[in-house]
């Protein structure tokens, strides 16, 4: 195995900590990357502070990883050394399953593995569990390493990675394009990549957010309308309107107000994940055959496609980038939604 510097937490209420990693020799289908940025997730805080229970510690979050190909295994054939590369939130799946064999790997029925906090045989990663991205190195096999094209800044394209394949998967699930009408809840780490791609894809977009304090960068991302959900008249104004609601907050929301705001067949998508249980009122369902729906990321394929996408219509994340002896900090601020609008480390501060 070779080593990697990283950053790891060694507790739920610890702090991160400069430390060295193993990494596996390259097997025949491996990708050494060298990582040049690595995005900060809210999901990176809820497994390091163990907020989702299960966390195996040491833990390196980290699944926004972009940068450049080192050196590639006897059989691969999808990379080279040198090309510009990156990694989300998993690094294998079955490959066996319905759902890997249709190109669905995300929601691969024997479980994939997770780019950290993954279970794996301990010859792939010392300690059995996978480590992410806050580390100079990552190994990967190809099939979960995908192309970041010219146009795309690395340090602008690592939380696409995971943001933007959450947003852009349930976009095109559900159609949105011109003729539709698609509200973003919250404008945050994953909302205003929302915003942005369903603009580029043609379909009125409005934010609902609990304030109009960023409503000038809505609508500088693409917005057309801005409403707080603070204002009572809001729910009033806005019922049956929307074809598609993206709810990407983590928070109990009221969700039958946002949910009679669809229109008939329309659907809200819950990607924010709170921990609390939704309940809806089988009236608000039936009487206008409205849907409640989730998403996760999108396939590798979907990745790849979001990526070129992006690169067409010159999208990339907001970011504020740190080093690497920030990331406690980056969690508070996080948390206290204190960032406009996603934190990027600089790797070469590992």
């Amino acid at each position: 195995m070779s080593t990697a510097a990283a950053y790891a937490v060694g507790s739920s209420d610890g702090r991160f900590e400069k430390t060295t990693i193993q990494r596996r020799d390259l097997l025949p289908h491996d990708v050494l990357i060298d990582i040049r940025y690595s995005g900060v997730c809210h999901s990176d805080i809820h497994t390091a502070r163990n907020e989702w229970h299960g966390t195996r510690y040491p833990c390196v979050p980290g699944h926004e990883i972009a940068g450049i190909v080192a050196a590639v295994g006897s059989a691969v054939t999808r990379h080279q050394v040198g090309d510009r590369v990156g990694v989300g939130v998993m690094v294998d799946s079955c490959g066996r399953c319905e759902f890997c064999l249709a190109g669905e790997e995300q929601y691969c029925a024997n479980g994939n593995t997770m780019t950290y906090n993954g279970a794996v045989p301990e010859e792939l990663q010392a300690g059995g569990h996978t480590l992410g991205g806050y580390s100079s190195q990552v190994v990967v096999t190809e099939n979960f390493v995908v192309t970041i094209p010219d146009k795309l800044g690395l340090d602008v394209a690592a939380p696409l990675l995971c943001a933007g394949i959450t947003l852009y998967s349930p976009l095109r699930h559900w159609n949105a394009g011109p003729g539709t009408r698609v509200a973003v809840v919250g404008m945050g780490g994953l909302g205003h990549v929302g915003v942005k791609l369903a603009a580029a894809m043609g379909a009125e977009v409005t934010v609902l957010s609990q304030s109009l304090r960023k409503q000038e960068d809505g609508r500088r991302f693409g917005a057309q309308h801005y409403y707080a959900t603070s204002e009572r008249r809001t729910f009033r104004d806005l019922r049956n309107h929307f074809d598609l609601i993206l709810n990407t907050v983590a928070a109990d929301l009221p969700i039958n107000n946002y949910m009679r705001l669809l229109k008939t067949d329309g659907t809200l998508v819950v990607l924010g994940l709170p921990d609390s249980d939704l309940t809806v009122q089988p009236f608000t369902l039936s009487n206008n055959r409205r849907s409640l729906a989730g998403s996760t990321i999108g396939s590798i394929a979907e990745t790849q496609e979001m990526l070129n996408f992006c690169a067409e219509h010159g999208i990339g994340a907001e970011i504020e980038t740190i080093s690497a002896d920030r990331i406690d900090e980056a969690y508070d601020r996080v948390v206290a939604s204190d960032v406009r609008y996603r934190f990027v480390i600089d790797a070469a501060t590992f």
